[in-house]
């Protein structure tokens, strides 16, 4: 298989059975002259087998870390320490924070003048309880402890950037967990709901504290949300699978029109969760949408893979994704280009397809969307502080043990960035308070996580994350590099506000690698709400603008300042923008499939990988 990268890192068995030295090995020094001599076969075997004793034992202690390198940790906390030491003025600047913010702390305690406030968003201490003794105590000084330290972790001049996130990081990990909100004696919300239940609330909630535990220790996965059913009332748009290999399955999706455009829509999702967050319940799927606005959809439904798909590189992700979904199309659907939509990590697989396609003159594409997909990743967001060498090599040693990265080593990682919402205000809610979460359709589809093979993601994080291999100009696929200004189909690219995982900034960032037009969306949410936006759902909006090929940069903070806020849905917009790009005639719905091609209806939406555990 071929890989984009020039680096490989197979797993165990791809090496040793190759019987290949591997690169690590150290050559021994002639006795004469500087020349190295090679290390012999036996060496090469005697190192190996050192090696993987080393890589199986890391691989135990990730996952005891959840994937998190302890050596990044604690280099992050010695860098800290050590400028903080070599800065008195700063010291002392803590000092005098700690004394203003004590006499702060006892002076809203007793309400003698306004204390510290949580910050917007924080919900932990919306009861009104908190307010009044002795719960207004316990509320102001962990609010003024939280001040201090937010201040004690800011960077400290020549103190590495990424040392000083860890630090803050690690700090409101602990600061999230020790929050009186979390104790049930300390929180008056959790008191009142004991006296008004009878304690009925701790009962409820210690139920449900077992069933997770006892899922955890039995390592099933969490249930669907009740009410829920994929193919019944989510991932229920109707259509077949027309194509299938060993990645991904490509649905073809059921006209609902008598006449459709020209032109076909292939839909790349992120392989990182299923598919359907993009067809979730009738009333916000964009797949819906799209085919009753008159548009041959299809979409890309990726297998959950197993270990034995350890050594599917991210260029088999091109090939047997993009590229074989492509082939199908064009034989179901003969003649017209297609307008082709990636979204997340598959707006990125885009990316490296089109600009690979243009490379070698493959005109197909009419248009590229790219939904909350990143191509330049020297700002990607929160998740950054996690990689560098120790933590990306820490985690390819647990992945190398498992050959894959699991969902819930995935979901745990993403989780603590927002550990106050999703972790602890939770846990309240579920343990303390006893009450259950109402169903909702995103719910039903973010428990239904996938894996992702070692070698794909090793290479995603080293080639594109940690390199940033696409934007330098150091991406190169089967053996050439790629360049995304050789891209000329037009772009349609949308960022969300609040987006964590793919911040729009860096989303934005495409506009200084292309030349082609584009149109760029910035819309209200977050990396799945903000995609979730079809008309009629309140409190939706957006910005948008357009790029001609002749335009100059535009900087990101400008080209907020200078396009208005619009209520509504974008949904429409990117229709008004792919009906511009396609054929103006209107044709008859095509087949579904084409058997004479080798492309015949396999089975029913949603297909059969959707459902792999």
């Amino acid at each position: 298989m071929t890989s984009g990268f020039a680096v490989q890192h197979a797993p165990k068995t791809a090496v040793d059975d190759a019987g290949a030295v591997p690169k690590t090995v150290l050559a021994r020094p002639l006795a004469e002259g500087n020349a190295l001599q090679q290390p012999t076969a036996a060496e090469a075997n005697l190192h190996r087998r050192y090696e993987n004793l080393d890589r199986a034992i890391r691989a135990r202690s990730a996952q005891l870390t959840n994937g998190i390198s302890p050596n990044a940790s604690r280099a992050a906390w010695v860098d800290w320490a050590t400028h903080m030491s070599r800065a008195p003025g700063r010291r002392q600047e803590l000092m005098e924070l700690a004394a203003h913010n004590a006499t702060r702390f006892w002076l809203g305690a007793f309400g003698l003048e306004t204390g510290f406030e949580a910050k917007a968003g924080d919900s932990r201490f919306a009861h009104k309880g908190w307010e009044n003794p002795p719960f207004a105590f316990w509320k102001q000084g962990y609010l003024a402890i939280e001040d201090w330290w937010e201040h004690a972790t800011t960077e400290v001049r020549g103190m590495r950037h990424k040392s000083t996130e860890r630090v803050a990081f690690q700090v409101r990990q602990v600061l999230d967990a020790c929050a009186p909100s979390n104790f049930p004696l300390t929180n008056p919300e959790v008191v009142d709901a004991a006296l008004e239940t009878g304690g009925k609330n701790f009962v409820a909630g210690a139920h449900s504290l077992a069933e997770d535990v006892s899922r955890t220790l039995m390592g099933e996965p969490d249930p669907m949300p009740e009410g829920f059913s994929v193919g019944q009332n989510i991932a229920c748009t109707p259509g077949k699978v027309v194509h299938r290999n060993a990645l991904m399955e490509l649905i073809q999706y059921t006209p609902t029109t008598d006449k459709v455009q020209a032109e076909p829509v292939l839909i790349v999702p992120a392989w990182i969760m299923k598919y359907y967050i993009l067809d979730l319940s009738q009333t916000n799927s964009l797949i819906k949408y799209l085919v009753d606005q008159g548009f041959t959809v299809f979409c890309i439904s990726w297998v959950n893979p197993d270990a034995s798909y350890a050594n599917m590189g991210l260029d088999d992700y091109r090939k047997l994704g993009v590229m074989d979904a492509l082939d199908a199309i064009s034989a179901i659907v003969p003649g017209p280009r297609v307008h082709a939509c990636g979204y997340c990590l598959g707006g990125t697989i885009l990316s490296i397809a089109a600009a690979t396609m243009a490379r070698d003159e493959d005109d197909r594409l009419a248009s590229i969307t790219l939904l909350a997909a990143q191509t330049d990743f020297t700002e990607a967001g929160e998740v950054m502080m996690f990689l560098d060498e120790s933590q990306i090599a820490y985690l390819e040693d647990m992945m190398w043990d498992q050959g894959y990265l699991d969902q819930k080593q995935m979901a745990g990682a993403f989780q603590a960035l927002r550990a106050e919402d999703l972790i602890w205000t939770k846990a309240v809610r579920r343990y303390l308070l006893g009450l259950q979460e109402k169903p909702f359709d995103i719910a039903a589809w973010n428990a239904d996580a996938t894996r992702m093979p070692y070698r794909m993601h090793s290479e995603y994080l080293r080639g594109l994350f940690l390199e940033n291999r696409l934007t330098a100009g150091r991406f190169s696929v089967e053996g050439r590099v790629i360049a995304l200004k050789d891209i000329e189909a037009p772009f349609f690219v949308l960022g969300t506000e609040k987006d964590h995982i793919a911040p729009w900034r860096s989303v934005y960032k495409i506009a200084l690698f292309s030349e082609a037009e584009m149109t760029f969306v910035l819309t209200k949410g977050g990396h799945n709400s903000g995609i979730l936006s079809e008309p009629g759902h309140r409190g939706r909006g957006f910005r948008v603008g357009f790029r001609s090929p002749e335009d100059r940069y535009e900087d990101p903070i400008s080209w907020m300042e200078n396009h208005p806020f619009q209520n509504g849905s974008w949904w429409p917009v990117w229709v008004d923008f792919l009906k511009a790009q396609s054929s103006p005639e209107t044709v008859a719905a095509p087949a579904m499939g084409a058997p004479d091609q080798g492309f015949a209806a396999i089975c029913d939406a949603p297909g059969t990988y959707v459902f792999q555990e």
